[in-house]
């Protein structure tokens, strides 16, 4: 594509240079930089793009975005000053993919909790409605039924337009992607048209980037601002934030609600460890699905097929015949009636969510034995918030190992501990080794016990200084349970 074309789509403020260069390709890293390439300089997180110009073009970049023009100029090399490199990326990246969004139904689902599952149920329904579909999740990016392990929730700007556009070439008419607040505020989500949004809830998360509560908030809220008319946006009112997230979007708004009145409404008749019996928009149905926060998923779900103009009767049907998501509410039954959950639950409002699924469930006739952890370089401050919700819910709490990352594991521990109430300390132990963790819950478990293994999900490693070690929290229990695959 020629430089000409593409900076019509820049919000370019200055230019120096031939606008007549046929580009190869968009990167914003200097490392993979090509003959050809145009290389945006990016202000990013911890790194500033515009020192690797001078590499970017050693490299054989034939153009140069950025946000501050070098003091040197070469005038082989053209130069394009922008405003904001983050959304210029984003756009161009969008044109040179051919505007793939454009020729989608893209839905992007944003909220602390619920974003894989509901993207994914999504995916999942109308492949089973006939679609050739697109996803764009935590654990993978799906074209059609092709699958690529995920690197983030939302992948950088560059490989979301490529991806889309591969989507567009294989036929498909619609994607169901997360956006997190972290894409959001990056601005990696510039140069996408989206057909809806939906918002599922906001707990205590990432407060070690944004901050503050209020701007975790407005990064999420950002998203619905931005949405066009004719696009809607799916907000879930239980949250006490769900009309904050959709009071400026120029989007339809449609509600959703398992307790009070709103458009779209969901009853729980029957619970138990195999399902739910639900009621479902005056229709009873039942569904694999465990507990009042999948309940809520389900009906997110329902609320955006139907907005989407498909069959009631369809939708009803393929949500009886959907299964959980790998990781997320996953149960596990040993030769002697133990049961494991694994989950994802990594905030405190998730593993508290997961219990009380786990509460209503139980007979009290058995103990619940949990064992979570907390990821290292994150937000601390919910660490003590986890262990007080697993301690509350739990008759035994093992606090152990999550993904330490740079941090010693044994502090992550201590953290934790503090958020234990005096009067139970007598149900926690701290096991630092996850293994051993898992293990001794096992150990110590009776049957008909269960045992709430929380914090990895669908992860099967261990990321330790920088490391990412196989580890499975599946394939632990599966082997203390004496069970095959």
């Amino acid at each position: 594509m020629l430089v000409a074309e593409l900076i019509k789509h820049s919000g370019s403020l200055q230019i120096s240079g031939s606008l007549e260069k046929e580009i190869s390709s968009i990167e914003f890293d200097s490392r993979k930089v090509l003959e050809g390439s145009l290389f945006i300089a990016q202000r990013g997180v911890s790194v500033d793009g515009h020192k690797f110009i001078p590499a970017a073009i050693a490299k054989g970049a034939k153009v140069v975005v950025c946000e501050v023009l070098p003091p040197e100029i070469q005038q082989e090399i053209t130069f394009i000053k922008v405003a904001d490199s983050n959304v210029a990326l984003g756009k161009l990246a969008a044109a040179f993919y051919g505007f793939p969004s454009k020729k989608l139904k893209v839905v992007g689902i944003t909220g602390t909790n619920g974003k894989t599952s509901i993207a994914t149920l999504l995916y999942d329904m109308f492949l089973k409605l006939g679609y050739k579909t697109g996803l764009l999740s935590t654990i993978s990016y799906r074209v059609n039924g092709r699958k690529e392990t995920a690197s983030h929730t939302t992948p950088n700007a560059i490989k979301i337009q490529q991806l889309l556009a591969e989507m567009v070439d294989d036929g498909c008419e619609f994607c169901f992607m997360e956006v997190s607040s972290h894409a959001v505020h990056q601005n990696r989500i510039a140069g996408i048209d989206f057909a809806a949004g939906v918002f599922t809830n906001i707990t205590h998360d990432h407060l070690d980037y944004h901050k503050t509560f209020a701007e975790y908030i407005n990064a999420k809220k950002s998203f619905f601002d931005g949405l066009p008319k004719n696009a809607f946006a799916v907000t879930n009112v239980d949250d006490k934030n769900g009309l904050v997230m959709v009071q400026n979007t120029k989007a339809q708004k449609v509600t959703y609600s398992i307790r009070s009145m709103a458009d779209f409404r969901c009853r729980v008749l029957e619970n138990h460890f195999d399902g739910m019996l639900l009621n479902l928009d005056g229709q009873e149905i039942w569904t694999r699905f465990v507990g009042r926060f999948n309940a809520s998923n389900l009906l997110a779900v329902y609320a955006v097929a139907i907005q989407l103009k498909q069959n009631r009767n369809e939708v009803l049907t393929v949500i009886s015949n959907l299964k959980p998501v790998q990781g997320r509410f996953e149960i596990l039954r040993s030769i002697d009636g133990k049961y494991a959950i694994v989950d994802y639950a990594h905030t405190p409002d998730a593993l508290k969510n997961v219990l009380a699924a786990i509460t209503e469930i139980r007979t009290n006739n058995e103990q619940v034995i949990t064992v979570v952890g907390a990821g290292g370089d994150r937000d601390k401050t919910k660490r003590p918030e986890m262990a007080k919700e697993a301690v509350l819910a739990s008759n035994k709490v093992i606090l152990t190992s999550d993904n330490p990352r740079t941090e010693n594991p044994a502090q992550i521990i201590k953290d934790m501990e503090s958020g234990v109430p005096v009067q139970f300390k007598n149900r926690v132990v701290s096991i630092e080794n996850r293994r051993e963790a898992i293990k001794t819950a096992t150990l110590i478990a009776n049957p008909g016990d269960i045992i709430l293994v929380a914090g990895k999900g669908h992860e099967n490693y261990q990321d330790i200084n920088g490391v990412k070690h196989h580890f499975d929290d599946r394939e632990v229990i599966k082997e203390f349970f004496g069970i095959e695959d």
